[in-house]
């Protein structure tokens, strides 16, 4: 059970260093960084992968394994220092009175084990509680985190719930001692746009309820906006800039904070009169840490002798608010100056259409009893009359959660999968029918694809320039192994890899150069066509900026057509030219990006574009939360596939949205929009986000 009370700070770091040991070296991950979390108060984490975000996490369940260590520094929780605590002492504080929420829900939950059984453990370990009144507490827990049927939620095994469901479930387990602390570390990183905003609200509404202080970590600023009281911005191993929130987000005092803010778009951001601005160089490895101020190398304002003069302290700003910077030039920088704009590019003339479906349909069928193969036939429907045209030149966004068919037409594209109706032409080949073993090297190198994961997609017991030669040899470019190795070379250029990286094994590469290599293979073979498939969301937000810039400039320059799929509408707002939003297989809307991105909306637009999270204060959205999940594929709802969730049914009389699949409906400038909505019920939508109203 929780302590006494305690009035001071629930969470006090100070000064705290962690260093991870090897045979080779200490490893220092954590440097003089400190943070205070207050009761009922949530701060927020935030900073690039690597940074130490986590280690910070971990260093406060005391779980930083043989290699770790806390060498400098006290973490205090109510007071109390937990590295003096006894093993015991610690066993019995975390699960009850500290609980973590990790990334990946699966890892918390035992698979063989019914949900109902995993909730009641914790109050029958952490508070001695009889069967009877924990099974009471996890269905009321369950009913908290607003789960629809919590008795048959109690009874089912995590592999039967959705990924949203699992997390709330996690969610639930980290409540179900009520502990005065909660540490989330990038909660909702696998969930869907929509499903994130859920949990979101869900986590607010439970930290106002159970009075709960949060230490939120995340990569997201429009999430920490949303959900914190306060911020602290980490860069390499340090804290840089800790402030309220209004504080740091709007009077941000330290380079990397500014920097972070100009490589994310932001409503406003274009493409090409306002393009983002990627932080230039490579974050530093632990043991390569410059002298002085660790942002110096990559820092805007950088000043030799000054800035790499000594360890870098942390400044209190002239606030009333506890505003803190580690940066000495902090007073003498002009914040307010106007972004200097890189070049500003010209946009490719969009040229012919190069790629058409005509009523797509991909349907599996699977056993009624998939596990035996028992049972009578079910049929998912995964893409349903899927019609539309991409035109070179051109970036088309295809967008919606997962489940509504976006992978699935894309294999079907790349011959993976053959298409059951419908037809696909490329050109004027129809290629729905032909596999990929069965198609040309001509129209394989045609249509190539950027996958979501860079650490999957790389050989990794070959070089860089070995598997980008072998891609030039299947498609038969170059006619002696030399004018291969020239090409390669060319094409690391093309990616701003140096030349050298040729050499190089995967695993010698971060993230957002893994990346750069698969969009290097990509254009291998001067592709007509590239699906990228959620490019950019596995990476750190500044190496985001400088990947989607480098698609832009590939395409300008090869006048290559884009098919971006994506559920981060921020991305796909400022990457796209015309946007496509999927449902449970079906086109809901298909228009440019000015028209699906301002009313009037289909619903489900409506309900994507409010749950994304924008980190500018000066944005007032729309708050619609969907309730459920959506429909399988394998039984989808009678009429309109989004019925089941739609706050707009009701402005449709008759029942009709549940009697009949809407028609696809033609409004102004090509717009179409799938919907029984009324023309004058369609007028009355008012705009989701506002820009430049003080959000309330």
């Amino acid at each position: 059970m929780p302590t006494t009370d305690y009035d001071g700070p629930i969470l006090e770091i100070d000064k705290l260093s962690i260093s991870f040991f090897t045979r080779l070296r200490e490893i220092p991950a954590v440097m003089d960084f400190s943070v205070h979390v207050q009761p009922g108060e949530a701060v927020g984490l935030v900073g690039e992968s690597g940074c130490g975000k986590s280690t910070v996490a971990l260093g406060v369940m005391q779980d930083l394994g043989k290699n770790g260590r806390v060498v400098g520094g006290s973490i205090k929780f109510k007071g109390q220092d937990l590295s003096q605590m006894s093993r015991d002492e610690l066993r019995a504080i975390r699960g009850s009175e500290i609980a973590m929420i990790y990334q990946e829900p699966m890892a918390s939950l035992n698979p063989a084990m019914k949900v109902g059984r995993q909730l009641m453990e914790v109050p029958m370990i952490h508070q001695n509680m009889n069967e009877k009144d924990a099974r009471a507490r996890a269905l009321q827990v369950v009913t908290d985190v607003k789960l629809p049927d919590p008795k048959r939620i109690l009874n089912a095994y995590p592999h039967q719930l959705s990924g949203g469901q699992q997390q709330r479930i996690v969610i639930a387990m980290a409540l179900m001692s009520e502990p005065s602390l909660l540490i989330l570390d990038e909660p909702t990183t696998a969930l869907d746009v929509t499903v994130e905003a859920a949990v979101v609200e869900l986590v607010k509404d439970l930290g106002r309820k159970y009075g709960t202080s949060m230490l939120f970590i995340s990569h997201n600023l429009g999430l920490v906006l949303e959900t914190c009281d306060r911020i602290c911005v980490m860069y390499s191993g340090e804290a840089v800039e800790r402030g309220a929130i209004g504080d740091v987000f709007d009077k941000m005092r330290h380079p990397y904070t500014q920097a972070l803010f100009r490589s994310i778009p932001l409503p406003g951001a274009d493409k090409n009169a306002r393009p983002l601005v990627a932080i230039p160089g490579n974050f530093p490895l632990p043991h390569e840490r410059p002298q002085g101020c660790n942002f110096g190398p990559r820092c805007d304002y950088f000043e030799a002798g000054r800035c790499d003069d000594r360890p870098m302290p942390m400044f209190q700003l002239n606030s009333k608010e506890l505003h803190e910077t580690r940066c000495v030039k902090f007073d003498e920088i002009d914040w307010d100056a106007p972004l200097e704009l890189a070049a500003v590019k010209t946009k490719g003339e969009i040229g012919d259409v190069v790629l058409k479906m005509d009523n797509l349909k991909k349907y599996y069928e699977v056993a009624g009893n998939a596990l035996f193969g028992g049972g009578s036939k079910k049929v998912v429907k995964a893409n349903e009359t899927l019609s539309f045209e991409a035109r070179e030149s051109e970036t088309l966004a295809i967008v919606g959660e997962s489940g509504c068919g976006k992978s699935t037409f894309a294999k079907v594209l790349m011959g993976l999968e053959t298409a059951t109706e419908g037809k696909i032409l490329l050109g004027n080949r129809e290629i729905q029918d032909i596999p990929i073993e069965a198609r040309d090297t001509k129209t394989i190198s045609e249509v190539q694809m950027v996958f979501q994961n860079p650490f999957d997609t790389l050989n990794p017991s070959m070089t860089v320039g070995r598997q980008i030669v072998r891609a030039l040899e299947i498609f038969g470019i170059g006619d002696s192994d030399q004018a291969r190795q020239s090409r390669m070379l060319e094409l690391l250029d093309l990616v701003k890899l140096p030349r050298e990286f040729a050499r190089r094994m995967p695993r010698q590469l971060s993230g957002g150069q893994k990346q750069r290599v698969g969009i290097a293979r990509a254009f291998a073979g001067d592709a007509r066509i590239v699906v990228a498939d959620e490019p950019v969301s596995a990476l750190d937000v500044s190496v985001q900026a400088a990947v989607t810039d480098l698609l832009m400039e590939i395409q300008r320059e090869h006048k290559t057509t884009l098919l971006f799929i994506s559920h981060d509408l921020s991305i796909v707002r400022y990457l796209s030219d015309r946007v496509m939003v999927m449902y449970l297989g079906h086109v809901v809307e298909l228009g440019t990006t000015d028209q699906v991105f301002a009313p009037p909306y289909h619903p489900y637009t409506e309900a994507l574009l409010s749950a994304v999270p924008i980190a500018d204060t000066s944005v007032r959205k729309k708050r619609i939360v969907l309730d459920g999940d959506i429909p399988s594929a394998m039984n989808p709802p009678s009429g309109c596939p989004f019925q089941t969730r739609c706050n707009w049914k009701a402005q449709v009389p008759g029942g009709l949205c549940e009697k009949e699949v809407p028609p696809v409906r033609m409004l102004a400038g090509n717009h179409q929009i799938k919907c029984h909505l009324s023309d004058e019920k369609l007028a009355e939508m008012e705009p989701v986000i506002e820009v430049g109203v003080a959000a309330e």
